[in-house]
């Protein structure tokens, strides 16, 4: 679900790497501010979620103009980003909204047999993931800041063929897909640890949003992938 937006939100991103080199003080802050902003947006996420959850079938029916709405949401947050008060207004819409579109898929997996298992399994493991990947990009000395291209191309290259699958409606390839969606967020996880640890977004929304969406894509993937396995069909 969060596949687009990651993608749009990587391009816009990119164009803070030429920014002017901050002082160890300021990078400091600035990871510090990021972070705060990541945990407040999963908040704003969940309470999307668990407000959709209960609307799940008519979420289901309105997708396109809440699609619309939260790309439209997205893209506002680059302009306002530095307009304090309407940036985070603008930032927690958005990720409340993907909390939103999460809900069918929820309310879906909550109606298998060990739905909420299956719910709290995927959380857990994609904690442990996100965990385990940001220890990873600070204790590496491999720097994977020069990534930004071949991974920007493997997003695009899943995007494709998850559009493809809409029309093949192939379960295995869907099996695939949601794997290689985790390896390579997992990835990117990395990847945006180190750019914030670097300073090298132009403002704390932008880290968190980055690290926000890595988050929300491999939960999805997962939560497909054990939803799959854990169904009795």
């Amino acid at each position: 679900m969060g596949l687009y937006d990651r993608d749009y939100a990587r391009e816009q991103s990119s164009f803070a790497y030429g920014a002017p080199s901050r002082s160890e003080a300021q990078i400091v802050s600035f990871v510090k501010e990021t972070y705060k902003l990541f945990a407040a947006s999963m908040m704003a996420g969940a309470v999307g979620a668990y407000v959709g959850v209960p609307l799940a079938a008519s979420i289901h029916a309105m997708f396109w103009p809440l699609f619309f709405i939260e790309i439209a949401l997205l893209i506002g947050l680059q302009f306002v980003k530095n307009k304090p008060g309407i940036n985070l207004i603008v930032m927690f819409g958005f990720v409340f909204m993907t909390g939103l579109m999460l809900a069918p898929l929820l309310a879906y997996t909550l109606g298998l047999s060990g739905g909420a298992t299956i719910i709290g399994n995927a959380f857990a493991m994609t904690a442990v993931v996100f965990g385990a990947m940001s220890f990873y990009a600070i204790k590496t000395t491999k720097d994977f800041t020069g990534y930004g291209k071949p991974l920007m191309i493997a997003v695009l290259v899943i995007v494709g063929f998850s559009i493809l699958n809409i029309f093949l409606g192939n379960p295995m390839l869907h099996v695939m897909l949601s794997g290689a969606v985790v390896i390579l967020f997992s990835i990117l996880v990395v990847f945006d640890t180190q750019n914030i640890m670097q300073g090298a977004y132009e403002t704390p929304i932008d880290g968190a949003i980055q690290l926000y969406l890595d988050f929300l894509n491999i939960f999805t993937a997962l939560l497909q992938l054990f939803g799959i396995f854990g169904s009795d069909d």
